[in-house]
């Protein structure tokens, strides 16, 4: 293994076994996105490799023989850079793609060619890419980068999202809802591109619900059309902000609906959250779900506000067949364990090129 800080000899290491392997998972301002869906799935990332006994550190002063680099800022370009110089194997996990950036902040769209470029020169530096589903990966291979592309989901940890009855009991009590109120859940930063505005559209069509958004974001990256729309919200819906993790389960837990309204997803950790803890989900029919979700087989999926009005009426109604059983099985195959072990043939497979 390899110090970047003492070391500039050029190596190149055949690896037997991943006790032979440790990683540097490196990500950029950690602080900053520790709350969104790129900071849970480095913390997954994790929990995957203790799971499977793999040596990880984030410090890049220590020794290590692959780095895992989750961003895509100037320090992470930099740090692919001075591995490769190294001869140390850089994984990139892509987690952008232009497709998910635009519809996001203030002049998102304007610089959307200049971001899918400077997405293609950082993952252009690795010697692997990671990335969670297969839509995520055609959109990459549309790109014309040169490493190899892989999909692993970003996981879930299966027994920490389990239902709770109890703890959607105490969501309820602290948000003031009474058992019998029927309500709808969104998780995701308040943008248009995660429907935010179609969420709140829905509301107004259904007022006999409770509607409830958990997320949050500072108003001044916002479009001023969505923050007109955020300051006369209808009476019933809720904006939580941003739910600590132990009340998310709670959050889950207490509601009867899962909904996400997104228009552009790389998988969309916030659904396998949902699913693991059995709820009824609805999902907006689009490429991240291909392949792994299936309308009416493991979850329900609506194209526009028509169709999840007359879902979520049909669903309340007992018109539409349970599917959260038929979900979890889906959920069950991205535990974090097996994520560990993917990961870990990874790690093998690139050391040893």
């Amino acid at each position: 293994m390899i110090n970047l800080k003492k070391s500039n000899k050029r190596i190149h290491n055949v690896v037997s076994n991943s006790s032979d392997m440790k990683v540097l998972l490196y990500t950029e301002w950690l602080k900053y996105i520790s709350n969104s869906g790129v900071g849970r799935a480095i913390k997954h990332q994790m929990k995957a490799l203790e799971e499977n006994n793999i040596q990880y550190t984030t410090n890049c002063n220590d020794d290590f023989n692959i780095v895992h680099i989750n961003t895509i800022g100037p320090k992470s370009y930099l740090l692919a850079k001075r591995c490769s110089k190294q001869g140390i194997k850089v994984i990139i996990h892509a987690h952008s793609t232009e497709e998910d950036f635009k519809n996001s902040f203030i002049g998102s769209n304007l610089v959307s060619k200049l971001f899918k470029s400077w997405l293609i020169k950082v993952y252009n530096l690795a010697d692997q890419i990671i990335t969670p589903t297969p839509y995520s990966k055609e959109i990459l291979v549309g790109y014309g980068l040169n490493p190899n592309i892989e999909c692993v989901s970003n996981g879930i940890e299966l027994e920490y999202f389990k239902n709770d009855e109890e703890l959607g009991k105490k969501f309820r009590q602290k948000y003031g809802f009474s058992i019998n109120d029927k309500i709808i859940t969104a998780v995701g930063l308040p943008i248009e591109r995660k429907g935010i505005l179609d969420f709140i559209e829905l509301a107004k069509r259904l007022p006999n619900y409770k509607f409830v958004w958990c997320g949050d974001i500072n108003s001044l990256y916002l479009p001023g059309k969505v923050k007109k729309v955020l300051k006369n919200l209808p009476s019933n819906v809720y904006r939580l902000g941003y739910v600590q993790r132990d009340m998310m389960r709670g959050v889950y837990a207490g509601s009867n609906i899962f909904v996400t309204m997104s228009y552009e997803e790389t998988e969309g950790i916030v659904v396998l959250e949902a699913i693991a803890t059995k709820r009824q989900v609805i999902v907006r029919d689009i490429g991240a779900y291909k392949g792994w979700l299936q309308d009416g087989d493991n979850c329900h999926m609506a194209r526009n506000l028509n169709e999840f009005e007359g879902k979520i009426n049909k669903l309340f109604n007992k018109e539409l067949e349970d599917l959260s059983e038929k979900g979890y099985e889906v959920v069950k195959e991205r535990d974090i364990k097996k994520i560990g072990k993917k990961l870990a043939s990874i790690y093998q497979k690139t050391l040893n090129k």
